[in-house]
């Protein structure tokens, strides 16, 4: 089979913000921008890596949504439990510095974990959790 990860998913509650954060924090480009105020489908993706994408969602725009599994997504996003994503890089402290000075809150600084990888992690506008695991 030849089977790839084409997109993923993230929720989002303010676009602007997560766009901001993905765009110009991140460096990703915006593939593709649709609907309006906070019923956006904005999807990003990492320059030279068009087949790779995130897609930046309203969490509960699903109509199968309840209103009780609306009010628990709802939930988790605030506690940051509900979304996350792992990335990587060769320079895993220089888009740590740019990270943080782009105000994102810091999980985890740069660790050397001890089942093998050095990464660290934050939290999107969302309060989706993104860890970056350094290439090495």
């Amino acid at each position: 089979m030849d089977i790839t990860i084409h997109t993923t998913f993230l929720p989002h509650d303010d676009p602007e913000a997560s766009l901001t954060f993905y765009r110009d924090t991140l460096g990703f480009e915006v593939r593709s921008d649709v609907g309006q105020g906070t019923m956006r489908w904005i999807t990003v993706g990492p320059p030279g890596q068009p087949g790779t994408s995130i897609l930046l969602a309203p969490p509960a725009a699903d109509p199968g949504i309840t209103e009780d599994e609306r009010r628990t997504i709802q939930q988790m996003m605030a506690k940051g439990t509900y979304g996350w994503i792992l990335l990587a890089t060769r320079d895993l402290d220089g888009v740590f510095r740019k990270v943080r000075a782009g105000d994102a809150e810091v999980v985890q600084e740069p660790t050397e974990q001890v089942y093998g990888v050095r990464d660290c992690a934050f939290r999107d506008p969302a309060g989706n959790l993104v860890r970056i695991q350094e290439v090495r």
